[in-house]
């Protein structure tokens, strides 16, 4: 059975993600993002990115850039295939905040925020596992490694 194939207008419409990926601030906050944003409680963000500063505003651009990204996904205007053989910086994102997602949730009463990053990442999990069976838990490892490298400078 052939594979469904991306429709021209989710191909448009993940071409267009992607320019708006290569705009210079976005690019400059993730960069910061890959390089600094390792956390583990709500106060390490206020070390890295306090508020008001440029760091915090790199932190929120990257944030909300991929929870709309993956509201797109969620709602159906994203091909999976397409989007996850193309993308998985998406997962990184969710790796690195899902420490303090919980803690984000119950301070501003908000049992959904940033849902649609977290569905996004455990429908990767489910598309790499049926591709590549413990490429997961290989990732998580290499992400995990990255943490430790981080906070041992």
């Amino acid at each position: 059975m052939p594979k469904e194939k991306p429709t021209p207008a989710q191909v448009d419409l993940q071409l267009r993600l992607y320019e708006l990926r290569r705009e210079a601030k976005l690019r400059k906050a993730r960069d910061w993002f890959a390089q600094n944003f390792f956390v583990e409680k709500l106060e390490d963000i206020e070390r890295l990115a306090p508020p008001n500063s440029e760091e915090n505003a790199y932190f929120r651009m990257v944030v909300t850039y991929w929870e709309m990204v993956c509201a797109l996904f969620d709602y159906g205007l994203l091909h999976e295939d397409f989007f996850f053989e193309t993308t998985g910086e998406q997962y990184m994102v969710w790796v690195r905040i899902q420490p303090v997602v919980a803690g984000w949730r119950q301070q501003f009463g908000d049992p959904r925020m940033l849902h649609h990053l977290e569905e996004a990442a455990r429908r990767y999990e489910e598309w790499r596992e049926r591709r590549a069976p413990g490429s997961v838990e290989k990732m998580r490892q290499m992400l995990a490694a990255m943490a430790q490298g981080r906070q041992a400078r």
